[in-house]
């Protein structure tokens, strides 16, 4: 009887733990994320699949030091930028964050619209009905509620995998191209692959994170298990990937259909994979921009304040954390209002934010592996040899893409 007791004492504690990871793995496969994943698949058909493995290895070994970093320290990486690089530093980064972050806050509201107006309804009406229903689901829950909301939302993603399996892919070859590298040298591909290292492991993720980590409470403790959280997530996310440019190359590519956002490969998917699965997209869509329209603002929001020490969290009132809740009004309907102008360029925005994500994430890593090494803050949790081989190696091969993906492209 004792054993049992102790066994569900486990599963209670285990259950308590879990969600920042699994959160954010997922959440990043956001609107900007599935038309990045779309557009490779239509596009560059299954050569592009073998990416995404060492993108997800990379992606666990960032996501867990990140949440090793918030559980030791019990502080947010805005936080500790601050403190260890100065205010002047973190001023700058912050800078780069906030634009990034704003034009996949605009993204997310992009494939509201987008997904609703497959389902016949006016993106005059979906996306400010969205931004309010975000607005009073975060002022009026606490974390707790918040994080079992957003835990129920990642199960809507499993629509991604359905419509994989509806497309009718070659699976030998699919299996082939996941673990065989094909690579090319023009500016196009290597365009698309910053852009997936990018929306895979966006530099908000790192910041939400550990701000998650902290306000859930999560020490050395209970550490072990909020690993695995992180993990599971990570993996999660990469299958939802993996299948989305499954899809289609399984169907876009293979006929040849040439698209520019989620949207068309929704709309695309209808003639050649059936109305359940062109659905089934429109509805992961709609889950994924909705479930990010109320994490990229309120991530943007926490590091913001973090960085220069103002009170932040969404189970403080808004007297507590005024500036809090200010930034996070003001992103979200500057969001939703610009999604809203005519003629803006919603799908290069949408885009170009997931290369900018690329672009900026070496800088924030070498600041994360900095941090990491630092035996007077992480003692004996600071990184090993091979956690540090492949961030560093992360970093390279992100730079490299990146300079590549300039210079072919002039």
């Amino acid at each position: 009887m004792k054993t049992i007791r102790q066994r569900w004492r486990g599963i209670v504690a285990m259950m308590a733990i879990i969600g920042p990871g699994i959160i954010t793995a997922n959440v990043d496969n956001d609107a900007g994320g599935i038309a990045t994943y779309s557009i490779a698949g239509a596009h560059f058909g299954n050569q592009i699949l073998w990416v995404l493995l060492p993108v997800t290895v990379a992606l666990v070994i960032v996501q867990e030091m990140s949440a090793r970093m918030g559980a030791v320290t019990n502080k947010g990486l805005a936080s500790l930028i601050r403190e260890k690089f100065g205010l002047k530093a973190t001023f700058y980064v912050m800078l780069a964050l906030l634009i990034a972050n704003f034009g996949n806050i605009v993204a997310e509201f992009a494939g509201i619209a987008a997904s609703c107006e497959i389902f016949g309804i006016s993106k005059m009406l979906s996306v400010p009905l969205a931004a309010f229903l975000v607005w009073m689901f975060i002022l009026k829950m606490d974390y707790r509620r918040i994080e079992k909301i957003f835990l129920v939302a990642c199960v809507f993603y499993a629509a991604y995998l359905l419509s994989g399996f509806q497309a009718k892919p070659d699976w030998t070859t699919v299996l082939t191209s996941s673990v065989v590298p094909s690579f090319r040298r023009d500016g196009a591909y290597l365009y698309m692959l910053v852009g997936i290292v990018g929306t895979t492991i966006a530099p908000w993720m790192q910041f939400y994170l550990q701000a998650a980590i902290v306000e859930k409470g999560i020490t050395e403790r209970e550490y072990r298990v909020s690993r695995w959280d992180v993990i599971v997530g990570c993996i999660g996310a990469a299958v939802i990937a993996y299948f989305i440019t499954i899809a289609c190359a399984a169907t876009l590519f293979k006929q040849g259909v040439r698209i520019s956002d989620a949207k068309d490969a929704a709309e695309a998917l209808r003639p050649l994979a059936g109305k359940f699965a062109s659905d089934l997209f429109a509805f992961g869509l709609l889950n994924a921009s909705l479930f990010a329209a109320a994490i990229l603002p309120l991530s943007t929001a926490y590091y913001l304040c973090e960085a220069f020490g103002w009170e932040a969290g969404v189970d403080k009132k808004i007297s507590e954390a005024p500036l809090f809740y200010t930034l996070f009004f003001v992103l979200l309907v500057a969001g939703a209002a610009t999604v809203l102008l005519p003629n803006f360029p919603l799908i290069k925005v949408m885009v170009v934010s997931q290369v900018a994500n690329g672009i900026l994430l070496p800088v924030i890593l070498w600041f994360m592996i900095k941090l990491i090494n630092d035996r007077r803050l992480m003692g004996d949790h600071a990184n090993s040899l091979t956690w540090n081989v492949i961030s560093w190696a992360t970093i390279v091969a992100v730079t490299a893409m990146t300079i590549g993906m300039v210079v072919t492209s002039w």
